[in-house]
């Protein structure tokens, strides 16, 4: 599927706003604005725009605790996300829910999770509903590399694959489950090769090239689409931050972040799209800046929404 200079150029503002909006989630909680901790995908925004402009708007997904990418790449209301992430009753979970269960489901965003690896078996879950009704519509699950390593990784893509659900398993493996490393994780080099053991496809992709997995997500997504079953794709990314803002970072060198911080997703987008000629350096800095100040107007709605009341606290609880 070939990107129209039009497509690419809102794909280039999604990244833009998601590295705006992690930002300002930094500044807010030092700002001692945000309760609890949250877990930030700076460096990682080819992963989920690249995946997301895959999927039509009627296809959905599964996110996870490090979600506030997928949430925007999948067309989220900037001023409902900020509202929740700052617990706002005008969030889209009322404020309940916070950084690391953000859910629009009526946009398809099935929501975020703060079990490592939880969302992917709900992922076989709604392929399979979705298989019953005879939908064709595709869901496409987020994780990390730390949940490549749960049973419910191998039991759930056991099952997509048996039942040719159709589901899109996006591993995102930035190198680190919390501070362990995937040198010391896996006795393989690709996450993506065990789908072979599972008699689906698997690709690696490079996670900082955009159109590197689009292509490959959109491919997997067509033959998901087609009846054929799920597949696995491994993005190979980097987070710049430590797993949360609990995170002393101690475990990698500055050397180790910076070499990252050269193969910055948005800056490599952004300069494939000036030397085809899609793009311009004032267009590009006017994009940016408009991200900028679309967080800045949420978080100005969100600061002015309501907090949740107490006598309301209870509803929606149901266990």
């Amino acid at each position: 599927m070939v990107l129209s200079e039009s497509r690419k150029l809102d794909l280039l503002r999604q990244m833009y706003t998601i590295r705006a909006f992690e930002e300002m989630a930094e500044q807010l909680y030092a700002m001692g604005k945000i309760h609890g901790t949250m877990h930030l995908s700076i460096g990682m925004e080819a992963s989920a725009v690249g995946a997301v402009a895959a999927l039509r708007p009627d296809d959905l997904i599964l996110s996870t605790h490090r979600g506030h990418g997928h949430c925007i790449a999948k067309g989220a209301d900037l001023d409902l996300m900020m509202a929740e992430f700052m617990g706002k009753e005008a969030g889209y979970c009322r404020g309940r829910g916070g950084s690391m269960h953000i859910a629009d489901v009526a946009g398809g965003n099935l929501g975020a999770n703060g079990v490592v690896g939880g969302g992917i078996a709900t992922a076989m879950g709604v392929g399979l509903g979705l298989k019953l009704q005879k939908r064709d519509q595709v869901v496409l699950g987020f994780f990390g590399d730390g949940a490549a390593n749960l049973g419910t990784f191998h039991e759930s893509l056991n099952m997509c694959a048996i039942w040719d659900l159709p589901v899109v398993y996006v591993c995102e493996n930035n190198q680190y489950a919390m501070s362990f490393s995937i040198k010391k994780a896996f006795a393989i080099e690709r996450i993506s090769d065990r789908a072979a053991a599972y008699g689906m496809p698997g690709a690696t992709v490079d996670g900082n090239d955009l159109c590197a997995v689009y292509e490959a997500v959109s491919a997997a997504v067509a033959r998901a689409r087609e009846g054929k079953g799920p597949s696995l794709i491994e993005n190979v990314t980097y987070r710049w931050r430590g797993h949360s803002k609990s995170d002393a970072n101690r475990y990698r060198s500055r050397e180790e972040i910076d070499a990252w911080k050269l193969k910055c997703p948005i800056r490599r987008f952004r300069e494939r799209l000036l030397e085809e000629g899609t793009l311009t350096v004032e267009a590009a800095e006017r994009i940016e800046q408009e991200a900028c100040s679309a967080i800045d107007a949420a978080v100005a709605f969100a600061e002015a929404s309501p907090e949740p009341s107490v006598e309301t606290i209870e509803e929606g609880v149901y266990a």
